[in-house]
């Protein structure tokens, strides 16, 4: 019953994953932008954020310096559903927060030639705090107490302090130039550079149950918790005391047997003192046997028990002791970093006065982390250990079209190559993605005077990940995103853009096999919730 695999191989694992997701795909950041939070379908954009979302239309901007600078306050709120038996409560809610998730763009625009600077929380972004766990933490802990019933010790309670806190930011700088080939088309090159950060810092520790085997320490009687690290290793020097003394004894009553008292019975053995076969009767109950035949049994039989039952102590002290050391605190502080450049190409067509055509491509971005550790309790974090961890490529289409003077409406489509990227929960272990995920936005600005506009949008996200892909702490999920705010112009050079989105996911479930645990199966569910604030400033010199 050795549970050392079972109670941390799955604490830590999956944890390679940004903290904050947002509108993208299942690495990627989309909200780069005040006026993406306003809006939701910027890929024709001609404004300062086209750095980002269309660099080939910076070209349509007026010569000169061009700066803009957004910050989102994030909140997203994680709820995990498992229906494993042997827990206490099924449902876990986990708050991911980001207070500050800045982007800076920077553009300087001469004649057909413009210049560009972008630099933002391309992937990952905040931290998550779980402050009650997940299944996977709490799960290999539960089953515990069952496991100790089914080997004759009596439980139905545990406890664990548990706590885990996860920060992860995948920094880009990106570079682009574009150039005007003439006034319809433009076309832009870049390179983006992602610094990629994950921390991580946890504990199990504490973990108490509630045997009833007072024959290892009167206070294990079932009535109240205590340390497990502490009743395994009394009960290993228990069973080691066992093995030594049916060892002993039965070379004892082996000499008692050679003086002709083979079929004498054990209470009735006069060579025996009242002690001796008191210590004897003990040994027998522990290897199993009733009452009764303890009363009748001869001393050739009880002899031979007690030479099988050694063994058996000796191997259950060694699983107790396994088991000690598996319930001891695990602590984890640990770091992930790395470098990788994702090549991006864009062009931008403008079809008369009314609408513009935004396209851009991201290449894959291979990445590589390394494990940079300070302290490694499950042994899962061994420091300089590298895993892949890529970014998918990426194809965005928009659309824009004035349908009146003061009326502006957008679409977007956004495809994320998402099986093409090799990412890995540890070296050689890829996680299995079945499909790519895309999405479709629609939006509108609309000016109520020459200095003031409102605008809403809304976003359409479907994931194809698969079941296999899902896990309490990594998943994916079709959304609806929902945005609305404005913009002022505060002076013919400086504009203030205002946001506030609302994100919608549509819960999954999976069927998860836990018979490891001596369960078959339960169902995970998984859903979210997420909002954003944002406020930008774009100021053109």
């Amino acid at each position: 019953m050795c549970m050392k695999k079972l109670l941390i191989a799955l604490l830590f694992t999956g944890i390679v994953s940004p903290a904050v997701v947002l509108a993208g795909g299942i690495v990627t950041n989309a909200n780069q932008s005040a006026s993406y939070v306003r809006m939701l379908a910027r890929d024709a954009s001609t404004s300062l954020d086209a750095v980002y979302y269309n660099p080939a239309g910076l070209t349509k901007l007026a010569d000169g310096f061009h700066l803009s600078l957004t910050n989102q306050s994030i909140f997203q709120k994680k709820t995990i559903e498992n229906k494993f038996p042997y827990l206490h409560e099924s449902k876990y809610v986990g708050d991911v927060a980001a207070p500050l998730f800045p982007s800076l763009y920077a553009v300087y625009k001469k004649n057909k030639l413009a210049l560009s600077f972008g630099f933002n929380p391309n992937a990952g972004g905040g931290s998550a705090d779980y402050k009650t766990g997940l299944p996977s933490f709490e799960i290999p802990v539960s089953v515990i107490p069952a496991s100790l019933t089914a080997n004759g010790i009596p439980t139905n309670n545990y406890s664990a302090d548990i706590n885990f806190e996860g920060t992860s930011v995948f920094w880009g700088a990106q570079v682009n130039a574009s150039y005007a080939i003439t006034e319809m088309l433009s076309v832009s090159g870049g390179v983006r550079m992602i610094f990629a950060k994950n921390t991580y810092q946890g504990y199990l520790k504490n973990i108490m149950i509630n045997p009833n085997q007072p024959a290892f320490g009167a206070a294990y009687n079932g009535s109240n918790l205590v340390s497990a690290p502490t009743f395994f290793a009394d009960a290993a020097t228990a069973l080691n005391g066992w093995s030594a003394g049916a060892t002993g004894y039965s070379t004892i009553i082996s000499g008692k047997i050679s003086g002709g008292e083979a079929g004498t019975t054990l209470l009735s053995a006069s060579t025996l003192t009242p002690t001796q076969i008191g210590t004897v009767q003990g040994l027998l109950g522990a290897a199993g046997l009733t009452p009764a035949q303890i009363g009748a049994i001869d001393l050739q039989t009880a002899q031979a028990t007690l030479t099988a039952a050694a063994p058996v102590f000796t191997g259950k002290a060694n699983a107790m002791s396994a088991n000690a050391a598996a319930t001891a605190d695990v602590e984890v502080d640990a770091e992930q970093t790395g470098t990788g450049y994702t090549p991006i190409l864009g062009a931008n067509l403008t079809i008369g006065e009314k609408l513009n055509i935004g396209f851009k491509y991201e290449f894959k971005t291979k990445l590589t982390l390394e494990n940079k550790t300070k302290i490694d309790g499950t042994g899962m974090f061994t420091d300089g250990v590298k895993f892949r961890s890529d970014i998918p490529a990426i194809l965005s289409v928009g659309i824009a079209y004035a349908v009146l003077p003061q009326l502006r409406l957008s679409t977007g489509l956004h495809y994320y190559f998402d099986k093409d990227a090799t990412i890995e929960t540890a070296p050689g272990q890829k996680k299995k993605i079945e499909g790519n995920l895309y999405e479709i936005a629609l939006g509108g600005e609309y000016d109520i005077t020459d200095k003031i506009l409102i605008s809403a949008g809304y976003l359409y996200a479907k994931t194809g990940v698969g079941q296999g892909y899902q896990t309490d702490l990594s998943h994916s999920l079709t959304s609806s995103t929902v945005g609305f705010g404005g913009a002022f112009k505060a002076t013919e050079k400086m504009q203030i853009n205002l946001g506030m989105l609302y994100t919608m996911y549509s819960s999954d479930s999976k069927s998860i096999d836990y018979t490891a645990y001596g369960v078959p199966s339960a169902k995970e569910t998984y859903n979210r919730t997420n909002i954003v604030f944002s406020v930008g400033v774009d100021y053109h010199f």
